[in-house]
């Protein structure tokens, strides 16, 4: 693999919503919807990970060109595009499977996530409770998961929760846009 592409794992609530986000960023190759950070043997299912008690999280696995757009970037857009201050829960989605995480790849990663967690915390008013964790296991979500806006923009949930998330994308990041 170029050593310029790289992979993110990010869960920042529903994967529908930040798998939407990041398909609409400059440099960013493919997002795959998919699960991690649980204890369950086994694959596990969207049903399973719905119940919370697998202990995984929804997550989407971004691999993306670090000469476009940087590790630090993605993190950013990623920090200010979902809410890191409420704890297993992002609007009425609620459960350990829609926590904020940031599973990092390697130790380089994970100085990066530290210092922009760190950095971007006085933007907040509430203390952020994102997971920092070392990537486990990535399980690709169900087909039905994968590129969910693109091919159900009129379902309710896109109109009223996705939407607005990438209105504050483009409002925040025009610069970072495909």
């Amino acid at each position: 693999m170029n050593k310029n592409i790289q992979i993110a794992t990010l869960g920042g609530g529903c994967f529908w919503c930040t798998e939407a986000v990041f398909q609409e960023v400059k440099g960013v190759k493919k997002v795959v919807s998919g699960y991690a950070g649980g204890n369950a043997p086994g694959k596990p299912t969207y049903r399973e990970i719905c119940s919370g008690l697998t202990g995984h999280a929804e997550v989407i696995q971004i691999t993306f060109d670090a000469n476009i757009i940087a590790f630090k970037d993605i993190l950013v857009i990623f920090m200010t595009t979902h809410d890191p201050t409420t704890l297993n829960r992002q609007g009425a989605d609620r459960g350990t499977q829609y926590r904020s995480v940031i599973f990092f790849h390697d130790e380089h990663q994970k100085e990066i996530a530290e210092e922009v967690l760190k950095q971007i915390q006085p933007y907040f008013d509430e203390k952020i409770v994102t997971e920092l964790s070392p990537l486990p296991i990535f399980y690709e979500a169900e087909q039905e998961h994968q590129d969910f806006y693109k091919n159900n923009q009129g379902f309710g949930y896109c109109t009223f929760v996705i939407e607005p998330k990438l209105a504050k994308l483009r409002k925040l990041h025009a610069d970072k846009l495909a």
